[in-house]
């Protein structure tokens, strides 16, 4: 029989309310606040590397982080996140190098059933995201669940992303659609 936990990482309907995982967010948010709470950036980015599942060169992320468990993000070489990420890491978030992110960017890989009723039960589940290379998203803006983001795209402050962006691509708005290609000359 599946755990909770083999559900969740399998992208099924699971109950987070399920004793393991509630354990696993709570060891989670003691490594939130000694990531925020430490005291030189050095000892901020070695809890920040011990604290999430792959951790590339030369990250550096700004207070307050916020992540469910860690273990499900993978981070590639030399990104930048500004003040008050969030990452909702029920599913893989994986985020390849040279990524920026502006303050208070979230992304939510978390949703919930559409069936009023299922919903009622509490069970949750939560689709991959997956940010190539040499993207920066705009402060403010939101990533759901299950969302690609395709290299040297740019993001638009304050944008909500609700399908996949093509590499090279500017998208923005409510819900985010293309506004121009990326020059890459």
């Amino acid at each position: 029989m599946m755990t909770e936990k083999q559900r969740m990482l399998n992208g099924e309907l699971y109950d987070s309310r399920d004793p393991e995982l509630v354990k696993e967010r709570h060891k989670a948010r003691h490594a939130n606040k000694a990531i925020n709470n430490a005291f030189s950036i050095k000892e901020r980015m070695q809890q920040f590397k011990q604290s999430i599942g792959k951790c590339g060169e030369n990250p550096f992320i700004e207070p307050d982080i916020h992540f469910d468990y860690g273990y499900n993000i993978e981070i590639g070489d030399h990104f930048y996140a500004n003040c008050n990420p969030i990452m909702l890491d029920v599913a893989k978030i994986k985020i390849g190098d040279h990524v920026l992110l502006g303050p208070n960017v979230q992304l939510i890989t978390a949703t919930h059933p559409l069936n009023p009723r299922e919903r009622a039960t509490g069970l949750e589940l939560g689709y991959p995201i997956t940010i190539g290379n040499h993207v920066w998203i705009g402060a403010g803006a939101i990533i759901l669940s299950g969302i690609t983001i395709g290299d040297n795209a740019i993001i638009g402050a304050g944008s909500v992303v609700t399908k996949d962006v093509p590499a090279n691509k500017v998208y923005a708005g409510n819900p985010a659609r293309y506004i121009k290609d990326v020059p890459l000359d």
